[in-house]
């Protein structure tokens, strides 16, 4: 897929930097295979990092943080076709009963919480990047999420520094290659504040650009951090997996490869002769074992109409694979998804839709076996569905591939339109629906 319009990026930094700084109200556990709920038992864990430097001194504590999020602070009784975010990631808290929905915002990294997935309080501001750490508070923070693990909770979000450079240097499309990478930081609380473990220099390895790392526990215990490489540095992103040091302190050794970008099946059935460079997105992998113990990864990418939700699944149940690439889960400019449990055992999907002017919505699933399907769109907790084909494309013409240039203040995760946008519709008649 080809990048998207450099022209057109201006505007999105501009949605961006309004999410980050505030403008807007404004960001289970798709459990890295540890535990459906956060308990006081073993879940996952990752680290998030906001601006400080530039950023204004946080306000007074609030309640359930350290300080307020957004403009106006923290409002009751919301629904999410109330407030804008982007990648939303939900964690249901078994020891409080509580849902926790993060995303970037306030300057930093905010949360919503609610009791029954319909009525939300926040923003809450959790987590505020240090001004003395490689990354630079006022180039952004993306993809927030928040797992228990060995009875702390841990925040992962990916920082950036962009005046350091990462190989092979340069630009691509317009979109130049720097410093960025998943953090992962500490708390005793799901409300913060968080404490980045690693402030020095990243964890992922200093030379590679990578984004929207998650967490996973594998069936040995050993705790992973699955992250997409940036199609900015390897032109065909790739999804790799980075093991952690039993406190998620470090990496505990080299990344290893799962799947590149061009593996989805629908390049070849869209792929036309041309004579430009071919781009390929990775995005947001999420890790789900199956009733049966089948290990599957939800991931993001663009097909030729708009930004999709899609799956794989590993032919050994191992996270080194080989993966196998399945039909799309969702359409209709929708992605970054995460897969959660309700306190009553439902399974649920949480996606990002549309791509540009995003709202979290919520559909029920069904696990399979050997994979999970749509059940139905839960508009009752979502709002009114997208009609099919109304997509709103992101800022970067239709290719995702400018995740990779946001831009200074966030890029392509902003947004702050003020209107709520409506869900995609999905079918409840498919192995995956594709709306």
């Amino acid at each position: 897929m080809n990048a998207p319009t450099p022209r057109r990026w201006p505007q999105l930094c501009f949605y961006s930097f309004a999410a980050l700084t505030g403008l807007a109200a404004s960001s289970l556990l798709l459990l890295p295979l540890s535990a459906q709920t956060a308990a006081p038992a073993e879940s996952s864990a990752t680290v998030a990092t906001p601006p400080t430097a530039s950023a204004p001194a946080a306000p007074a504590p609030a309640p359930g943080g350290f300080g307020r999020g957004g403009a106006r602070g923290p409002r009751s009784g919301l629904h999410l076709a109330d407030f804008q975010l982007h990648d939303p990631f939900i964690l249901p808290d078994q020891a409080s009963k509580t849902y926790y929905l993060y995303t970037a915002g306030g300057g930093g990294v905010v949360y919503y919480k609610s009791k029954d997935l319909l009525s939300w309080d926040g923003p809450y501001n959790c987590f505020r990047e240090p001004a003395d750490g490689w990354a630079n508070p006022a180039n952004g923070i993306w993809a927030p999420e928040v797992h228990f693990y060995k009875g702390k909770y841990y925040l992962f979000a990916t920082l950036h520094n962009n005046d350091v450079e990462v190989p092979p240097g340069g630009s691509v499309g317009g979109y130049t290659r720097h410093m960025r990478s998943t953090t992962i930081s500490i708390s005793d609380s799901p409300e913060g504040p968080f404490t980045l473990l690693k402030k020095d220099d990243t964890t992922t390895p200093h030379d590679f650009m990578t984004i929207d790392g998650t967490f996973y526990v594998d069936p040995d215990g050993k705790p992973w951090m699955v992250y997409a490489h940036e199609w900015v540095q390897k032109l065909d992103g790739t999804i790799e997996a980075l093991p952690l040091k039993d406190d998620l302190s470090n990496a505990a050794g080299r990344p290893i490869y799962l799947f590149k970008a061009s593996d989805a099946p629908w390049i070849d059935e869209e792929a036309t002769p041309n004579a430009e460079e071919s781009h390929r997105v990775t995005d947001g992998p999420e890790l789900y074992r199956t009733k049966d113990g089948h290990l599957l990864m939800l991931w993001s990418s663009y097909k030729n109409s708009g930004y999709v939700e899609t799956l794989a699944r590993s032919k050994t149940g191992t996270l080194k694979g080989p993966w196998e690439q399945l039909p799309t889960l969702v359409e209709n400019d929708s992605g970054h998804g995460m897969l959660f449990k309700t306190f009553d055992g439902q399974l649920e999907l949480c996606i990002g839709q549309p791509f540009n002017n995003q709202r979290a919505k919520i559909y029920d699933m069904e696990d399979m076996g050997d994979t999970v399907r749509v059940v139905k769109f839960r508009e009752d907790l979502s709002g009114p569905p997208l009609p099919p084909g109304a997509r709103q494309l992101s800022q970067r013409g239709g290719a995702r591939g400018g995740r990779g240039g946001r831009g200074g203040t966030g890029g392509r995760r902003g947004g702050a339109a003020p209107e709520a946008t409506a869900a995609p519709a999905a079918s409840a008649a498919a192995p995956a629906a594709t709306q």
